[in-house]
C-alpha cells in the first residue's frame, strides 16, 4: 500500500508491536492512522456487513484497542442525586455526585463481553463538559497488560487475562476544566501521560512495571493571556526518531514541546498560539506536522531544531479549515485533514499547496484512517462514515450510516473495522 511499510519505520510511533492483527493504541500500531488490512468493506449499514453489535453501558469516547482476541475500551457511569443531569441556567450540566470508571473487554470474534471491571469510584469528580466524557482517553494494550487512563481521576494497569489490577495511580492531578482528553502512549517500559489543565500543565513518564514515576516536567509556557481557560489542551504525544535520537513531541496550549523520552529533558519548543490542542503530531519529509488548536492552523515544522524554534523553521502554515480535534493523515507526499466542522482537505506535505477541499457535512471529532488506499472517517452526530480515495484528486467512494455518531476513532484489524459509536461497539466486515 504505497509507502505504508516504509512509513511504519520512519515515523517510529510509540507502539509495542506493528503486527497487523493488533491495534494497541490510539491511531493504531504506528500511531499515525495507517492500517494494514485486506478485504475491508466500503459499504455497510445496520442491516449490511455488520458481523456483530454490542451495547456499551455508560459514557466514554475512548477508542477501542486490540491485542489478539481481546478488544479493550473504557466507559464511565455518572451518578446524580436525582438521577437526572439537567442543564442549569448557564447551559452547563452540573457535576455528578460520583462516577464509576470501568474497563471493558470484548471478544473480537463473537462480540461478547469478557470483562466488565469497575476500576474505581470517584466522589465529587471535576466538572466535565457534556460534549466530552470522563472516559475519553484511549487505553494502551500490550501482551498481558492493559493501561487505562481517566486523566486526573486515575491511571490503572490491569492483567489482560484475569482483569486484576496490577497497579494504579490516583495522585496525578490537574483541573481539566472540561474533562480529560489526552491518551497515553508507551515506549521502552515507560508510559507517557499528559496533564494540560486549567491550573497546571505537565508531562510525566511512569514505569510500566509498577507505576512509579520515572520523571515529571512542568510545561512553564509563557502564555499570552491571563485567562487560564486558554491554558488547557487535550493532545496525545508522538515519539519520532530524529537525527538518530528519540523525541517525545507533545503539543500543548500555545506551544509544542519536544522531550527526551528517557529523562524528560526539553529538546526544543515552538510557539504557535491556540488552546485546546488535540491533534496527534505526524512526521515525514523531515517535517513535523502540528495544529495550533482552536485557531485551526496547520504547521509544518523543520525537524532537527534545538531550544526555542525560530519562525524561520516553520516551513509552511495554513490559516483556515484546519482541525483542532481530528488528527492528520500523511500519505506519501499528501497531507489529509478533516476540520471539526467537516471540511476535508488535501495539501502537498512539502509545500502546503492545497490540492482540494470538500465539505463532507456534519461535525467531526475522531481521526481519519488509511486502509487499502482509502480514507475512512466517521462524524460525531449523524452516524455517517465517509470513505474516499487517498489521492491528489477528491474521489468519494461511499457514505455509510449507523444509528449513532462516533466520538471515537475506529480500530482496523484484519478484514474488519471495529467502530465505537456513542451507544455500541460494532464489528464491520464482509459476511
Amino acid at each position: 500500500m504505497r509507502n505504508c511499510f516504509t512509513l511504519m519505520f520512519v515515523l517510529c510511533a510509540a507502539t509495542v508491536s506493528p503486527a497487523a492483527d493488533n491495534w494497541p493504541q490510539f491511531r493504531g500500531p504506528t500511531g499515525d492512522g495507517h492500517a494494514v488490512t485486506k478485504g475491508l468493506p466500503t459499504k455497510w449499514s445496520e442491516s449490511e456487513n455488520v458481523r456483530w453489535k454490542t451495547p456499551i453501558h455508560g459514557k466514554g469516547w475512548s477508542s477501542p484497542v486490540i491485542w489478539g482476541d481481546q478488544i479493550w475500551l473504557t466507559t464511565v457511569k455518572e451518578k446524580y442525586a436525582d438521577d437526572a443531569p439537567k442543564e442549569n441556567a448557564q447551559k452547563k450540566i452540573p457535576r455528578p455526585d460520583y462516577i464509576e470508571m470501568y474497563a471493558i473487554c470484548v471478544d473480537k470474534t463473537s462480540g461478547k463481553i469478557v470483562h466488565d471491571i469497575l476500576l474505581r469510584k470517584q466522589d465529587q469528580p471535576d466538572y466535565c463538559h457534556s460534549y466530552n466524557s470522563y472516559g475519553t482517553p484511549t487505553p494502551v494494550v500490550e501482551e498481558g497488560r492493559v493501561y487505562l487512563h481517566f486523566g486526573s481521576h486515575g491511571t490503572f494497569c490491569i492483567d489482560s487475562k484475569t482483569g486484576k489490577t496490577i497497579w494504579e495511580r490516583v495522585d496525578l492531578k490537574c483541573d481539566h476544566f472540561r474533562g480529560p482528553g489526552s491518551s497515553p502512549i508507551i515506549r521502552d517500559n515507560l508510559i507517557f501521560l499528559t496533564f494540560d489543565g486549567y491550573d497546571q500543565q505537565y508531562v510525566t513518564a511512569l514505569n510500566t512495571k509498577d507505576g512509579t514515576t520515572a520523571w515529571k516536567k512542568d510545561r512553564i509556557i509563557k502564555y499570552t493571556s491571563t485567562n487560564a481557560d486558554l491554558y488547557k489542551a487535550y493532545s496525545t504525544p508522538s515519539i519520532f526518531e530524529i537525527d538518530g535520537k528519540l523525541q517525545l513531541i507533545s503539543p500543548s496550549a500555545e506551544a509544542t514541546i519536544a522531550y527526551d523520552p528517557k529523562s524528560g529533558d526539553e529538546i526544543w519548543r515552538v510557539h504557535h498560539g491556540g488552546m485546546n490542542a488535540a491533534c496527534k503530531p505526524v512526521y515525514g519529509h523531515n517535517l513535523i506536522f502540528l495544529s495550533s488548536g482552536h485557531t485551526a492552523n496547520v504547521l509544518a515544522l523543520k525537524q532537527g531544531g534545538k531550544g526555542m524554534i525560530p519562525k524561520e523553521d516553520i516551513v509552511w502554515k495554513t490559516i483556515k479549515a484546519g482541525p483542532s480535534r481530528p488528527s492528520f493523515l500523511l500519505v506519501d507526499d499528501l497531507l489529509f485533514t478533516v476540520s471539526d466542522n467537516g471540511f476535508a482537505s488535501c495539501v502537498d506535505a512539502k509545500t502546503g499547496t492545497q490540492h482540494w477541499q470538500e465539505r463532507l457535512g456534519g461535525a467531526f471529532c475522531c481521526s481519519p484512517t488509511l486502509a487499502e488506499g482509502r480514507i475512512y472517517i466517521s462524524d460525531q452526530d449523524l452516524g455517517k462514515t465517509h470513505v474516499f480515495a487517498a489521492a491528489k484528486e477528491y474521489k468519494p467512494i461511499a457514505v455509510n450510516s449507523l444509528d449513532a455518531g462516533c466520538m471515537a476513532t475506529s480500530a482496523f484489524v484484519g478484514d474488519a473495522i471495529y467502530m465505537r459509536t456513542k451507544t455500541h461497539l460494532y464489528c464491520i466486515g464482509k459476511k
